[in-house]
């Protein structure tokens, strides 16, 4: 007979002969046949002989549908299997001396293009006999002996009746001592009432029941966990008969999938917030009682003051120096901690932090491991803590993020008894270096806000200037979120006739920029209003300014943007701009007329509390933010009654992630109309009834109270336009003078106003008006109806002239003009001291 064809290739265990496997399997007890895909015999085994009496020799290379005795049972015949990956049935064959076989096939379908035949047909034959009753041994054998599966039968009693060594293993009883019990007898843990009340379930229903348990058995030092499966067991007629139970131990796919869960809820739980403490504490938390009973997360104590992690974290030669960050314990109170929260504790050279920064790798030791006792040797305290809560494993995982060492977690355990395994050492180290990640962001975030934070408030005023026109009180608080410090601002500038100029701003953005850009803003609002700029006309400037900064950003990113495509093409040729944008009320008052005038470039409008405790918004026009530009600014101009309260504020007060515009502006009037002891109290309870803890933005808060002057502190007289009036005008002033008590003050006094008053009927234009306002300096003012504006010059040394206005500029604390919409007003203040 021909040797046999090869029936396609098949991976065999190392140092196993296909010889010997044959001999083993008995190759003649299965009939094998192969065919190509039009139906032609290419393999034919001494079985398929046996079977039809045809040798290889006479078959291989015939169509199989010669075999057939009759057609196969498949509608179109063969070819139209040629779809399936497999088929069987009975078919009817023609056995070489004409009888018909009726034999079971089982035909094998090989995709297209594999190193094999397109199809494999086997039939077993019948083979030698079997002693009786093997087949029912091997079932029982195959029961007691399973190793992947415990095993045990019930009765309807659901009372044990079989046990396999698996079980026997799993409960620590033998089969013997099981038998007759109940499982909740066996097993005296929830687990064992759970599955007994799935079993009666199973005995009730029919249908099987699925659990899951994790039990301990005696002697062992972990848990298992199982997956339970139980089913009836049901006799010929279909009556249940009794329960099947079946436990697969499933511990090791259990821990992966914790160890998932637990690097999952890393995931959601740390970094969550830009809080160095914070995140150190999350991390504890994660940590504890999933992977450790104790975990101290502990940060070099060089990082307090250095802006960068040093390069040589660990000293050559110790001591290593840590800050205790965070602490978490299974044990209330954590009493095993030897180093409180916040303290700094020196680890010498060996310890167990040392040698895991040193060599940047986690340590793990048993605490009767030699490294660990030499340490515990020099260190009382801890040895104490390790004897009096049964410490037995401990772990030191160092905390490193971009190549910086930052600090190293120390985890321990006493009240689970398994030690540590290297399988905890690699999930403490991932959840380590995802805390570490979000710790170093958490430094550096802290690190630049605490730098914007120092210049935003270096550009803040430091205290509020002392003028008569208004009491003021005002906070500023930065945004306590990840939106970082904001270019909220607000000022007091004192302005000439005892005038005072009130203002709240807020650059959009958050940062260095945006504290930056509020310095520069705030500087140009100063500088325009001394020169006693109109409300409107002064946001107009403003406006200008905003305008220009956008079109510096503009170019710096152009510039940029070709800097960086000139390597790469066009494809980022777009670029991004850096717009500046900005919101600003500005407010003048003026105690003589008690006239405020407000101007407001897309900013929150004020409120006002009038000295009955009602509170209004002053009607402002909409406008846009500045540097928006395309619409004119407008004043709107009201008459507050002494005693007024005057609030402007930021958005950030009024508005927050949880609340609209409309419910922010009911509760600030509510907080406004509350009595307060003083404008700081009434300052403090509109923070606390509007801000949550960590505002999500910056908030500038500015009050004030409106004082007026009494008409007796002012004096007024129109100067004809004639210069002989100049010598009444001063008889006048020093009579005034008397009455308020201030003779010491004539001499300036009439030099000044001789100077203005001069200047004006003989420079300027009708009418002549002078004013002196007795305040806490003396104010001499003089308007006319000219618009053009006096300055100083030096006289020659023989000029007769010149030098009136550098003497009204030595005499005076300081002097100016102002523009009206009448003409000018030229202004001269000097202190009053009888000195």
């Amino acid at each position: 007979m021909d040797q046999p064809a090869t029936f396609g290739r098949a991976t065999r265990p190392a140092g196993e002969e296909p010889e010997a496997l044959e001999a083993l399997v008995g190759a003649a007890l299965t009939a094998r046949v192969a065919l190509d895909e039009h139906g032609v015999v290419t393999g034919w085994n001494a079985g398929a002989e046996r079977l039809l009496g045809y040798s290889a020799g006479q078959l291989t290379g015939r169509s199989a549908a010669d075999l057939l005795a009759e057609p196969i049972p498949v509608r179109g015949g063969l070819p139209t299997l040629a779809g399936l990956p497999r088929w069987n049935g009975d078919v009817a064959l023609r056995h070489r001396d004409g009888r018909q076989l009726t034999v079971r096939i089982l035909a094998h379908h090989r995709p297209p293009g594999a190193d094999a035949p397109a199809w494999l047909i086997v039939s077993a034959l019948t083979g030698r006999q079997r002693p009786a009753g093997l087949d029912e041994s091997l079932v029982s054998w195959s029961f007691a002996q399973s190793p992947c599966c415990a095993l045990a039968i019930y009765d309807t009693r659901l009372r044990l009746r079989r046990a396999n060594a698996d079980m026997e293993r799993a409960t620590a009883l033998t089969e013997e001592e099981m038998r007759g019990l109940r499982v909740s007898e066996i097993v005296d843990d929830d687990a064992g009432l759970r599955a007994e009340r799935a079993m009666a379930r199973v005995m009730r229903t029919g249908e099987p029941e699925y659990e899951e348990n994790y039990l301990r058995a005696p002697g062992e030092g972990h848990e298992h966990a199982r997956s339970v499966f139980m089913s009836a067991l049901r006799d010929h007629e279909g009556t249940i008969q009794g329960v099947c139970l079946s436990a697969h131990d499933m511990t090791e796919q259990f821990w992966a999938r914790k160890r998932l869960q637990l690097i999952a809820e890393a995931g959601r739980r740390i970094g969550g917030t830009l809080d160095v403490t914070r995140t150190a504490q999350e991390l504890a938390d994660v940590t504890v009682p999933a992977l450790a009973d104790f975990a101290g997360v502990d940060l070099l104590a060089a990082l307090d003051d250095a802006p960068e992690p040093p390069a040589q974290p660990v000293p050559a030669d110790g001591p290593l120096l840590l800050r205790r960050a965070a602490l978490q314990s299974v044990t209330p109170g954590a009493p095993e901690a030897v180093v409180a929260p916040g303290a700094v504790d020196s680890y010498p050279a060996g310890s167990m932090p040392f040698e895991s920064l040193r060599t940047g790798r986690p340590t793990l030791h048993e605490v009767t491991d030699p490294a660990f006792t030499a340490w515990l040797a020099r260190d009382p305290a801890r040895a104490a803590r390790v004897r009096a809560f049964g410490i037995h494993s401990v772990m030191a995982v160092p905390l490193v993020a971009r190549g910086s060492t930052l600090g190293v977690a120390f985890l321990v355990r006493h009240r689970n008894q398994e030690p540590f395994q290297q399988d905890d050492v690699v999930l403490a180290g991932e959840l380590a270096a995802r805390a570490a990640v979000s710790i170093d962001n958490a430094r550096r975030y802290t690190r630049e806000r605490a730098t914007a934070v120092t210049l935003q408030r270096s550009l803040l005023p430091r205290r509020l200037p002392r003028q008569a026109a208004v009491e003021v009180a005002s906070r500023y608080l930065p945004a306590g979120g990840q939106a970082g410090v904001g270019g909220d601002w607000f000022d007091v500038i004192p302005l000439s006739g005892a005038r005072v100029a009130l203002v709240v701003g807020d650059v959009v953005g958050h940062g260095l920029v945006a504290s930056a850009t509020m310095g520069r803003l705030r500087t140009a609002v100063r500088t325009l209003a001394d020169i006693d700029l109109p409300c409107d006309e002064l946001l107009t400037h403003l406006d200008d300014l905003v305008a220009r900064l956008n079109t510096e950003e503009e170019s710096d990113d152009k510039q940029a943007t070709a800097g960086f495509t000139g390597s790469v093409g066009s494809a980022g040729s777009a670029g991004t701009s850096g717009d500046v944008g900005a919101t600003c009320l500005y407010a003048v008052y003026d105690p003589v007329t008690r006239h405020c005038c407000f101007a407001g470039a897309g900013h929150p409008v004020p409120a006002v509390v009038g000295p009955g405790g009602t509170v209004d918004l002053v009607g402002l026009p909409a406008t846009p933010p500045l540097g928006v530009g395309g619409l004119p600014y407008e004043s709107t101009e009201v008459v507050l009654p002494e005693g007024s309260l005057l609030a402007l504020y930021t958005n950030g007060l009024i508005e927050t992630p949880d609340r609209d515009l409309d419910t922010g502006v009911d509760r600030l009037r509510a907080a406004l109309a509350r009595p307060a002891a003083s404008l700081d109290a009434l300052c403090d309870t509109v923070l606390a009834d509007l801000l949550p803890q960590r505002p999500a933005d910056d908030v500038a808060l500015l009050i004030a109270r409106t004082r007026a002057l009494d008409a007796r502190q002012v004096a007024t007289w129109e100067v004809p336009s004639d210069p002989s009036a100049v010598a009444q005008t001063r008889k006048d002033v020093v009579a005034q003078l008397e009455r308020w008590g201030l003779s010491y003050a004539v001499f300036v006094t009439e030099l000044v106003v001789s100077e203005l008053v001069t200047n004006a009927i003989r420079h300027a234009q009708p009418p002549v008006q002078l004013r002196l306002i007795h305040d806490t300096t003396l104010i001499c003012e003089v308007s006319d109806g000219g618009s053009t504006a006096p300055h100083l010059r030096r006289a020659r040394t023989y000029d007769e002239g010149g030098r009136g206005l550098l003497l009204v500029a030595q005499l005076t604390e300081r002097w100016g003009t102002r523009q009206s919409a009448t003409g000018k007003t030229i202004w001269a203040e000097q202190t009053l001291s009888p000195a």
